[in-house]
């Protein structure tokens, strides 16, 4: 009887974790992260509030496993990419050019994603810098397991050139959802706009990998 109940228990916690991370996603999506309080988390998650402190520490807490859970580069740890298993001998460039279109094709769909980089962009916040500073450890990773070896000298080159890439998608997505269907005379919001964008995306590495 001990082992069910605390089977329970369990998953009993891992339902209001969830409802708490739901909740928070909801209200960013409908009122934007200046409507993120914890009363009106709790009551949108249908879960006393001391729970969040119980679960997630805190506040604090909560908004770093959101976070963690939506943020795309994030997500790309050491242990993922082991996972993967890239390819190393052609320098990263095939790994790079399937998370980049993977990177596009996510922010666009999920819509907590484009409200937490807006969030990002208007908020100095510890648990935003946090993410920034997972970003760049994992980035760190990515390059010196595939691609400073391939570059040599032009090792920062490249990463200058991820930079602009990584950033225009970003921004092409947050674009095509608040803005505007048309960016530089491409309809950003059609499947053969996006289509586009990814060839270039392609192209921008082939000629990163041959010229640099």
């Amino acid at each position: 009887m001990e082992r069910k109940s605390s089977a329970g228990s369990i998953r009993n916690k891992e339902r209001s974790k969830k409802k708490f991370l739901d909740a928070v996603g909801k209200i960013l999506k409908t009122k934007g992260h200046a409507a993120l309080k914890i009363n009106d988390i709790a009551a949108v998650a249908g879960v006393d509030k001391k729970m969040i402190y119980t679960y997630f520490g805190g506040m604090n807490g909560l908004m770093d496993e959101y976070i963690r859970s939506h943020d795309y580069w994030s997500r790309i740890t050491v242990d993922e990419i082991e996972k993967i298993k890239p390819n190393i001998e052609d320098g990263g460039r095939s790994f790079m050019e399937d998370m980049l279109h993977k990177q596009y094709d996510y922010i666009y769909k999920n819509k907590e994603a484009q409200k937490l980089l807006l969030w990002r962009l208007s908020e100095s916040r510890k648990s935003l810098r946090k993410l920034t500073d997972t970003q760049e450890e994992n980035g760190e990773y990515i390059f010196r397991l595939m691609m400073d070896d391939h570059f040599k000298d032009h090792a920062k080159d490249f990463r200058a050139i991820m930079a602009i890439m990584v950033s225009g998608l970003y921004y092409l997505n947050l674009r095509s959802c608040v803005d505007s269907d048309i960016f530089c005379g491409v309809n950003i919001n059609s499947p053969e706009g996006r289509d586009m964008i990814k060839k270039a995306v392609s192209f921008l590495l082939e000629q990163a990998y041959e010229n640099l």
